[in-house]
């Protein structure tokens, strides 16, 4: 007959002192403030067109979860094989619209890990010098960004002579496509500006012969 006793020193009880309380509240603490700070890093590199305030929730709580699995892990040898297990038949469904989401969902797991493996130097300053590294590299000035000009002309002579006007204006000039009608040609152009001035796309679209301009912002996935 099963006795109190007995179930006092079942090991399913036994693992209570696994971890520690305070390395438990440390670790989360850790997890939750580094948590906080890839949150506010993502804020100021977002250069997607819907921003997301859930996403950004969604990496605290990665960075706490993680933290929790891997302190679980690393105090029971086959709670960690059951746990590879149960994780492998987790599956994903949602879409990841922007590349640069992925390296800040890595970030936070990695940051998880790290903390629930006691390396807390490593994550700190390892997350110091990939946020700075994110902000140097992604707030860069937005002119040097490549841009698209649709540009419609009524022939061949007006279209020389925007291009000559538009080669002019800018540091470089490409054609990605063009489409030719009986007095109609249009072109796409990626270009990349000299400054943030954009006044010359006014002073294209004015130009004998040119029906229209269009400056679009372009983010390197051109399709023709």
């Amino acid at each position: 007959m099963l006795t109190f006793q007995d179930i006092f020193k079942s090991s399913f009880l036994e693992n209570i002192a696994g971890v520690s309380l305070l390395d438990m509240a440390l670790a989360l603490l850790l997890a939750f403030c580094l948590g906080m700070f890839i949150f506010l890093v993502y804020q100021k590199t977002f250069t997607g067109v819907m921003y997301s305030s859930s996403f950004g929730v969604t990496l605290v709580a990665l960075t706490m979860v993680t933290t929790v699995v891997i302190l679980a892990v690393t105090s029971n040898v086959v709670l960690s094989l059951g746990m590879v297990g149960a994780l492998s038949i987790v599956r994903f469904r949602t879409a990841i619209k922007e590349p640069l989401d992925i390296a800040f969902l890595f970030w936070a797991i990695a940051v998880g890990i790290v903390l629930a493996a006691g390396l807390l130097p490593l994550a700190v300053l390892g997350s110091a010098c990939i946020g700075g590294a994110l902000l140097a590299l992604v707030n860069r000035k937005s002119h040097l960004d490549p841009y698209i000009v649709v540009l419609s002309c009524d022939g061949a002579d007006s279209e020389q002579t925007a291009r000559a006007f538009l080669e002019a204006q800018v540091q470089r000039c490409v054609v990605k496509s063009k489409t030719a009608q009986p007095g109609a040609v249009e072109l796409n152009l990626e270009i990349r500006m000299r400054g943030p001035d954009t006044s010359f796309v006014n002073d294209l679209a004015g130009l004998e012969g040119v029906r229209s301009a269009v400056l679009v912002s372009y983010n390197g996935d051109y399709m023709g």
